[in-house]
């Protein structure tokens, strides 16, 4: 392929760990409600109160934490203590707060990314929070334009890139998630690339196109930056 005009990044799990973090609150959030359900119970039980919530909440730790709640009061019917409710708010906090480093080589891959094509930021979440993790990776000083979307459709990507002015097919999308990175951003007309992750959401769970020709696979942002130096020299 000819090289980019733009490169569009996600930033949770493709900059910076997020999934991981999140896992660790289920963790803490199923011993909190180890009196009322098992384990099992508790996570099929929480993630149909995210589901259910995304349309209101949108995405990110803030609507976790009320999902969460909301899941404490459901199960106990009512009953959970103004002790483990506190707890719950305890561990949102902690999940909004949680230091952001870049992923291994990260740094180094957008240094050389941006030498190639102007990079944009497109993540989704709570405007806020996505704002603050940005500024604690140190990684702000590499991006062209932050967008920051409650979802990730193929109209959001045709919009965020011709803000830059750059059409779909000359821009390129690269993340973690087939659902939000991928699908989307093909369907806009832009190449993806899919840049794994070893723990996926299932919300954001999707077959990867293999046979479309635009979609490729990097195992890190440093193979992304190696591919695309290549079809640049």
């Amino acid at each position: 392929m000819t090289p980019p005009k733009i490169i569009g990044l996600d930033a949770d799990d493709t900059l910076w760990h997020n999934e991981t973090l999140f896992r660790l609150t289920h963790e803490r959030f199923n011993a909190l409600l180890a009196p009322w359900a098992d384990a099992a119970t508790v996570e099929d039980a929480l993630a149909a109160v995210e589901r259910r919530n995304l349309g209101t909440y949108g995405y990110g730790a803030k609507g976790f934490t009320l999902s969460m709640l909301e899941t404490a009061l459901q199960l106990s019917d009512a009953q959970a203590p103004g002790t483990v409710l506190a707890e719950i708010l305890a561990a949102g906090r902690d999940l909004m707060r949680h230091p952001m480093e870049p992923l291994p080589g990260v740094t180094e891959a957008l240094e050389r990314l941006a030498d190639i094509a102007p990079l944009v930021l497109i993540t989704k979440g709570d405007m806020f929070h996505q704002e603050s993790k940005l500024a604690a990776s140190g990684l702000g000083r590499f991006f062209s334009g932050v967008e920051i979307v409650s979802e990730k459709s193929a109209e959001t990507y045709r919009r965020a890139f011709a803000r830059h002015g750059v059409r779909p097919e000359h821009a390129l999308m690269a993340g973690n998630s087939v659902r939000s990175d991928i699908l989307p951003a093909l369907e806009a007309g832009c190449f993806a690339v899919l840049i794994p992750y070893p723990l996926v959401w299932a919300h954001e769970e999707a077959a990867a196109p293999l046979g479309d020709p635009r979609f490729r696979q990097c195992d890190s942002m440093t193979a992304l930056a190696d591919w695309l130096a290549g079809a640049a020299a």
